[in-house]
């Protein structure tokens, strides 16, 4: 059974909040009875009418995108440049697919895209805090002193950010390069390209190679897959847990 807000949230009714305004207005049915008492649950299995007009329940999906740089992380662009969805079938973008956690234009890697508005909800505003790992290619050799002053943090819009864990991967003294590999909670791709900009270095190319306990094991570049239930399921119970 689910909360019958988050069935009209996610047949794209309302939102949460202004579901349960709709509930309490008297406006919702449940088999054709009145259900006005927030907290209250519906299966698959039942009609819903909202202003007496049945609402769609939209199936969900959920895939994990290799994202290539050069493409923008949002399903619309005025400009018309390339975004995720010239990625996916016509067949998987007949739903409302958006990103969850977006990638720059000029970052690659692992990104959830999905219609679930709920589950995007707690990944991006829940308190639970989400780690992102990356691979990092910056112009110049990085000495050992700068990477003691990255674990300390570095402050950014008057924030002090700090890695969970970052070390060098490798050092390109012909090309005068760093690869590194950091791992953050909950902060942006644009956030930890600001963070090697403040030590001197910039980024060349990077690449999320995991997000949470999902990594980009058997998707090529520019693919995607199918999230397992049981991995829409360990989210939630993370997050909800």
């Amino acid at each position: 059974m689910e909360r019958l807000s988050k069935v009209l949230a996610q047949a794209g009714v309302a939102s949460r909040r202004k579901a349960e305004e709709l509930i309490q207005s008297n406006r919702v049915k449940v088999n054709g009875q009145v259900v006005n008492v927030l907290g209250s649950k519906v299966t698959a299995k039942d009609v819903i009418l909202v202003d007496d007009q049945p609402i769609q329940k939209e199936p969900l999906f959920y895939y994990l995108l290799n994202k290539p740089t050069g493409y923008l992380s949002t399903v619309a662009d005025e400009h018309k440049r390339r975004n995720i969805l010239d990625l996916f079938s016509a067949e998987d973008k007949r739903v409302r697919l958006y990103p969850i956690s977006k990638l720059e234009y000029d970052t690659a890697g692992a990104l959830i895209v999905t219609n679930d508005g709920e589950l995007t909800k707690h990944l991006t505003q829940s308190q639970v805090e989400i780690e992102s790992e990356y691979n990092i290619r910056v112009k110049g050799i990085v000495i050992k002193d700068k990477i003691r002053t990255l674990r300390r943090g570095i402050v950014i819009e008057q924030k002090l950010v700090a890695p969970k864990d970052v070390q060098i991967l490798e050092l390109d003294k012909p090309h005068q390069s760093t690869l590194i590999r950091i791992l953050m909670q909950h902060a942006d791709s644009k956030l930890v390209r600001k963070m090697f900009q403040a030590l001197g270095h910039e980024v060349k190319n990077m690449t999320r190679i995991r997000y949470d306990f999902l990594n980009l094991e058997g998707i090529e570049r520019g693919t995607y897959r199918i999230l397992k239930s049981h991995e829409v399921k360990k989210l939630y119970r993370e997050l909800n847990g």
